[in-house]
């Protein structure tokens, strides 16, 4: 027989036609366990197909490991092989405390609480400097830069600090000029919870916050504490603080809901002066609707600062049964200590 066989749109279904749902589920049993470069679109997860497959038949879906490979490829995700990106041996705990967190953040949003990413992103100096990347301009017609990225050349420093709000796909970010202290992030969180939180969360009662482990929002760090026990006061928010394992900072919503579309915002932009800087952080938008905020924080945090047994004594802090290290509520004063 010569010709089609079959009539038009004929053969079996896809799966996701069939089964409406299998996707919504499948993003659901991945994402605690994502990974990726945040300056890529490129993810994967540490699950293996076979674990999803029984994950997903659990919640009443019948296909087989080979179903869930092609709705992975279909949803941006891909097989990787080793790349030198591990930032530190693996903790015992790690996944765990992926967990940990992943329970958290989404009994706040059930909640109706707010819950935050938090980091600092790379620091950049400000000036006619080559900018990573390329973008469209006329033929032979280059932005002119400095032949030499001298920081004595720099008319100063950049130091974005993001605030990602992930009930509203909504970032916040504030731009220093000096030093990314601990001061400085609560200082970016407090402006954030002005401007933006509290207007969207008039009835919040906490504020979750997933930080890593180390820099300005370090998990040992005494100054961060005490700075969010201000805020904890000056809000009367409980202030629920949930820390990634050192090493695993690719991890943070942030990283891959804002500061990787920020990169490539100002991809091949040169960040000639601040306006600039706030001009492309603000204009940064993605096909799912993010919006991003910025303001310029001209404060000079200074480093150094150190705090007392006696003042972090004061700190009324509650440590979670599980790492307590990691996992911590700061509440405010007025509430008796437990």
């Amino acid at each position: 027989m010569v010709g089609r066989v079959r009539r038009p749109g004929a053969g079996r279904k896809r799966l996701t036609d069939t089964d409406p749902t299998v996707l919504k589920d499948l993003e659901r049993l991945v994402d605690p366990a994502t990974l990726g470069d945040p300056e890529r679109p490129l993810r994967w997860t540490s699950k293996s197909a076979a674990k999803l497959a029984v994950g997903l038949r659990g919640l009443g879906h019948e296909l087989v490991d080979r179903s869930v490979l092609r709705l992975l490829a279909g949803l941006g995700y891909t097989m990787q092989a080793n790349v030198k990106t591990r930032e530190g041996a693996d903790h015992p705990d790690r996944d765990a405390q992926f967990q940990y967190i992943n329970d958290t953040v989404v009994a706040a949003l059930q909640s109706k609480q707010p819950v935050i990413s938090v980091d600092t992103k790379h620091r950049e100096l400000v000036g006619e400097f080559k900018a990573v990347g390329r973008e469209w301009a006329r033929s032979g017609k280059p932005v002119e830069v400095n032949t030499h990225d001298f920081p004595s050349h720099a008319k100063g420093k950049a130091i974005p600090y993001g605030v990602y709000d992930l009930a509203r796909n909504e970032g916040w970010v504030s731009v220093g000029v000096s030093r990314d202290t601990a001061q400085f992030a609560v200082s970016s969180i407090a402006a954030w919870w002005e401007q933006l939180g509290r207007p969207a969360y008039p009835n919040a009662e906490s504020l979750t916050i997933t930080a890593d482990s180390g820099g300005s929002n370090s998990a040992r760090g005494r100054l961060w504490k005490v700075e969010l026990q201000k805020l904890a006061d000056r809000t009367g928010l409980q202030i629920v603080v949930c820390h990634f394992p050192r090493g695993t900072s690719k991890w943070n919503k942030i990283e891959h809901r804002l500061f990787s579309f920020i990169s490539h915002n100002w991809r091949g932009k040169p960040l000639i002066d601040y306006a600039t800087i706030i001009n492309l952080i603000t204009s940064t938008t993605t096909s799912t609707g993010l919006k991003v905020y910025a303001r310029l924080d001209e404060t000079d945090y200074p480093k150094g600062i150190t705090v007392s047994k006696t003042e972090m004594a004061k700190v009324n802090l509650h440590r979670h049964e599980f790492h307590g290290d990691w996992n911590y509520i700061i509440s405010p004063t007025t509430v008796p200590r437990q």
